[in-house]
């Protein structure tokens, strides 16, 4: 997989569509590669027997289509249907099965929530961020999440929070971001909060918001340093279409202090 592969397999004159991504799949290789890089998204809205009659109908492989079907259904399991796909093409070296292998085992023991959670984090990587934010919100009506992983409500309450300032819903990301704050008062998650506090309310009351929670002088200089190189002067306010950079930023040290 890691080289350039020649499509082995016809191009379907009819695309099967991903609903997961809104994508539109033409080959084998195409699938093989959805399949490898998104394993959290494999469920029965791609697995299904709208994928086999495909299968048999546009790509010619009545075959695999067979091999698929008895696996069909709620209770199937992920790697029945995915080491035939992968092999009809000999899609994966020796050495990418068995790190498929480690993953699925690893997803396999993995608590529900655990699973959807990351489902979620899939579907923003895709971009899908309205269907990220439905599985997100399912998540946070559980009552289990803290027993699955310490912090997982943290972190579900941040990525919701991109997820929707990426959609550029900026007062319901400084809502999520908020929540996720106090779940651990963790350090990054209160800059993520007051970043996007900072995009959509005037200096003052940004300040006034700093004032209220005791802020420290070295995260105020933090994110100033950070606002700073989005504005070309300090009392510039941070326009909402120019958060998500600032955000990621701030995400990715959220990420590496908190695990999640």
């Amino acid at each position: 997989m890691s080289g350039y592969i020649l499509c082995q397999t016809k191009k379907a004159e009819t695309p099967y569509f991903i609903e997961n991504i809104s994508t539109n799949i033409y080959t084998m290789e195409e699938l093989c590669y959805y399949l490898y890089h998104n394993l959290y998204l494999v469920d029965d809205t791609i697995i299904n027997e709208g994928l086999c009659s495909w299968l048999s109908g546009e790509l010619d492989l009545p075959k695999l289509a067979a091999k698929l079907r008895p696996h069909l259904g709620k209770f199937a399991a992920v790697e029945d249907i995915l080491y035939p796909i992968f092999k009809e093409i000999n899609y994966l070296t020796y050495e990418e099965l068995r790190v498929l292998g480690m993953q699925l085992q690893k997803l396999n023991i993995q608590p529900p929530a655990i699973r959807e959670k990351e489902k979620g984090d899939a579907l923003v990587e895709n971009g899908m961020y309205v269907n990220a934010i439905r599985v997100y919100q399912k998540l946070l009506e559980r009552e289990d999440l803290e027993e699955a992983r310490e912090g997982l409500t943290e972190s579900i309450y941040h990525n919701l929070g991109c997820a929707c300032s990426y959609l550029f819903q900026m007062e319901k990301a400084v809502e999520c971001f908020w929540k996720a704050y106090e779940q651990g008062h963790d350090r990054a998650a209160l800059k993520c909060y007051l970043l996007a506090f900072r995009s959509i309310r005037t200096p003052n009351e940004y300040e006034s918001r700093l004032t209220e929670l005791h802020v420290s002088g070295e995260i105020r200089a933090e994110i100033k340093e950070t606002l700073d190189q989005f504005a070309k002067k300090p009392e510039k306010q941070v326009d909402s279409h120019q958060v998500d950079e600032l955000l990621e930023k701030f995400t990715q040290e959220y990420h590496r202090s908190t695990g999640s």
